[in-house]
């Protein structure tokens, strides 16, 4: 395997998709060349990085006495390399059966049939994909930053799909939303099998990102020569920056392509800023004694790095001196400061019969709730500034204790804090 060639291809397929899915169609190659020089090594990162949120770094758990002792509950070592095998084993299976799909649904967008090229659109359309997979280091907010990221692997096949199966551009956009939604469903299989054997692992949709691309488009009209969208969406700002680079490197310019390239991953990241999370210290005054009249029963704080990405966070647990329990986290996103906003494209809402769960905006604020009556057990969480998320869970006799709970902090000095660290690209 060629590194550096791996690194350019990402680079050139995330960023300047068009001018390289010609190239990409052009290749000559086989199924098992594509395996072995692409996506044997992408697959594994939302898989390995599962593997360290479930195994290493662990799932922070309250402190409910005579139920469960507080702390950081993490998946024993071979359980979770069990788990990783299998979820890689199944998601190197799903690119190719997701590639026979796309292969089989070329004639009906007047393409051609041809299984090394419809393994090639899937396999570089999914870049985007297992990339997001690591944002599932974050807490529940990284499924939905990850959801609105695998929007950008729709786009990708759209813009491959004339290339590599040739079918008509006015006749892509369907073929990539079924292509995709077929894949849509090879997650639920996946995610069935696993809960069937039961391995003890966290596999959440960053672990099993290499199974599929999520979501919708926001797409707002359409011409033969291919999609238009909203100036002002992520995937406008995209497509806009996207034009830039590829003016960059057609004029062989090299500072232009260098204003380009920050342009890109200023686009990518919403934003582009370069953030030091909080120190640990700075954090700590946001973490009450008391907690809707519970007694904070320990604290922590850390600042850490992984993949690049430096996160601050600050844990507690209160209890009433009885049997009920709450927990604080607070978290500084850091250098991921700027996907925060996207998450907003994800809300969601839904109801089970004990209870619910749902994602929304409530007062220019990303809010996330989760509710089960018979357990009288919650979670509400809240994002502050794009930047930092606030989560109080625990027993309470209903939602709107946990949500005046988390009013009683300081939320608005947090908030204020949202530009410190901030250096501007």
């Amino acid at each position: 395997m060629d590194i550096n060639k791996m690194i350019n291809r990402v680079k050139n397929i995330l960023l300047t998709p068009k001018s390289e899915w010609p190239i990409i169609a052009d290749e000559t190659t086989t199924v098992a060349d594509i395996y072995k020089s692409w996506i044997i090594w992408l697959a594994a990162i939302p898989v390995v990085v599962g593997f360290i949120k479930g195994s290493l770094i662990g799932i922070s758990m309250p402190d409910v006495p005579g139920v469960i002792s507080g702390g950081t509950i993490r998946v024993p070592i071979v359980s979770g390399i069990i788990g990783a095998v299998l979820s890689y084993v199944l998601s190197l299976v799903s690119v190719y059966v997701a590639a026979l799909i796309t292969d089989a649904l070329a004639p009906t967008f007047n393409g051609q049939k041809n299984q090394t090229q419809a393994l090639k659109a899937v396999a570089y359309a999914w870049t985007a994909v297992w990339i997001a997979g690591i944002f599932q280091l974050l807490p529940w907010i990284g499924v939905l930053v990850f959801l609105v990221i695998a929007c950008y692997s729709i786009y990708l096949l759209y813009l491959g799909l004339p290339a590599t199966m040739k079918c008509p551009p006015e006749k892509a956009i369907g073929y990539a939303l079924l292509s995709a939604l077929c894949a849509l469903v090879l997650i639920f299989v996946i995610r069935f099998v696993v809960g069937i054997i039961g391995v003890g692992v966290g596999i959440g949709a960053g672990a099993l990102a290499g199974s599929a691309p999520a979501g919708g488009m926001n797409m707002v009209s359409s011409t033969h020569d291919g999609a238009t969208f909203d100036k002002d969406s992520w995937l406008g700002k995209m497509e806009a920056a996207g034009k830039q680079m590829e003016a960059a490197q057609e004029s062989g310019d090299a500072d232009a392509q260098g204003k380009a390239m920050q342009a890109m991953m200023g686009a990518a990241l919403g934003g582009g800023d370069q953030v030091e999370s909080l120190a640990p210290d700075a954090l700590k005054p946001f973490v009450p004694e008391t907690l809707a009249g519970f007694k904070r029963a320990n604290f922590s704080a850390e600042r850490n790095g992984a993949l690049g990405m430096q996160m601050s966070t600050a844990s507690a647990d209160y209890n009433d001196g009885g049997n009920r329990a709450l927990r604080l986290e607070i978290s500084d996103t850091g250098s991921m400061k700027g996907l925060m906003g996207l998450a907003g494209w994800a809300q969601t809402e839904k109801e089970t019969e004990h209870g619910y769960e749902r994602t929304h905006k409530q007062g220019g604020r990303l809010v996330h709730e989760e509710w089960d009556n018979e357990s009288k057990h919650g979670k509400y969480g809240i994002v502050l500034g794009d930047r930092f998320l606030v989560e109080v869970s625990g027993d309470a006799n209903s939602m709107e204790e946990l949500k005046t709970a988390a009013a009683s902090l300081d939320l608005a000095g947090l908030e204020a804090l949202k530009n410190q660290g901030v250096k501007k690209n």
